[in-house]
């Protein structure tokens, strides 16, 4: 199928280090930035432009933030008639008001002429897949620098950059989505099990070996099943929307609500159940002896050990012929819930998805024999 390309969502990306002048209302009043060149390539040379921009605080462990404002990109000098100066404005908000000295903002700016300003803590992994996504060479400094999204940095809506775009909020639309339609048209409007779901997509997908390429394998069929499950998806909030979120006493708030936290729960507790489903075709195509989900101690469930858990509980057989391996489709903190899992295995094994893992997270990996 064909897919979307990062210039489908992003025309270029302005990237720096902020300092203790940009940050702190303690040594500054100010909200601009001086309007160098690489400023000037990205957003021209009017003499004023109000930017809709969408402000977004993606830190490691919370819960991002996210608020609506502008940008303001200006000739202070305007009114010269041979000098000019241009500035970049932002407002007070919620997300500028967590900012810190060394945090890192990106503007991205759209082809429909808005913006995303994202503001990561440095040395993060965020911070890592935003400049992995954007295509940039070198981590971002205290000087600007920017990146038109064309060419060599205009890449394809892979995988890992579909990953990344829906941590922003951004789901990308299948340029081919309705071939998938034939797939999912057994399943009505209920979603199947994700076993099932997992099958199906395995089913799709028949340019690959899970015995010569295991991890492209594994990959094309993840991002097939998220295609699958997206358009379903899709078709069924619909349908949910369309009937309306009504009682008797007016909005049924509650509902809607419930009905959003639904969606989201669904997405994310599905992402690991597929991922376990697809790993598990993945060992029994290479012979590989394993046990899924069985208990070790204090009621611990590995996702997986090999050769299996009666070898693991048969005190005769040597531990270091024991592995197990943790699966979590995204990292953030959780990395840690595998240390206990497996008490006679002292160096534990992780698999995850999420690109970009933060130097100072494998460092303490490492540290903790995973």
């Amino acid at each position: 199928m064909q897919r979307g390309q990062l210039s489908d969502y992003f025309a270029g990306v302005a990237v720096k280090r902020l300092s203790a002048v940009e940050t702190s209302p303690d040594t500054s009043n100010q909200h601009e930035f001086n309007g160098s060149a690489p400023l000037r390539r990205l957003f021209g040379d009017d003499d004023r432009r109000d930017i809709p921009a969408r402000y977004i605080w993606l830190g490691q462990e919370q819960e991002a933030v996210t608020t609506d404002s502008i940008l303001s990109w200006y000739d202070a000098r305007r009114r010269h008639p041979t000098r000019t100066e241009y500035r970049l404005y932002y407002p007070d908000n919620e997300v500028t008001g967590m900012m810190q000295e060394g945090d890192v903002m990106f503007i991205a700016l759209s082809p429909d002429g808005t913006a995303m300003v994202l503001i990561t803590p440095v040395d993060s992994t965020i911070q890592n897949q935003l400049v992995w996504l954007f295509g940039l060479a070198e981590q971002p400094e205290f000087e600007f620098t920017v990146q038109e999204i064309a060419g060599s940095s205009n890449s394809d809506l892979d995988f890992a950059a579909r990953y990344i775009l829906d941590e922003l909020g951004i789901e990308p639309e299948e340029p081919e989505a309705n071939r998938l339609d034939d797939l999912i048209e057994q399943f009505g409007m209920k979603f199947p099990t994700t076993k099932i779901f997992s099958e199906v997509a395995r089913s799709a997908v028949t340019d690959v070996s899970p015995t010569d390429d295991p991890d492209g394998t594994l990959l094309c069929w993840l991002d097939m099943e998220e295609q699958l499950f997206r358009r379903l998806e899709r078709r069924i909030v619909a349908e949910r929307i369309a009937g309306g979120f009504n009682a008797p006493e007016g909005a049924d708030v509650d509902g809607f609500l419930s009905f959003s936290l639904s969606v989201q729960n669904r997405r994310k507790s599905r992402a690991g159940q597929s991922l376990e489903h697809h790993l598990e075709a993945i060992f029994t195509a290479n012979s590989i002896r394993y046990s899924r989900g069985k208990e070790t101690e204090n009621r611990n469930k590995p996702d997986f050990l090999f050769p299996g858990h009666e070898h693991y509980h048969d005190s005769a057989f040597p531990a270091a012929k024991l592995t197990m391996l943790g699966a979590k489709s995204t990292l953030k903190d959780r990395w840690r819930q595998v240390l206990s899992e497996a008490e006679r295995i002292e160096n534990k094994h992780l698999l995850t998805l999420e690109p970009g893992i933060s130097e100072n997270q494998t460092s303490e990996m490492q540290v903790k024999r995973l």
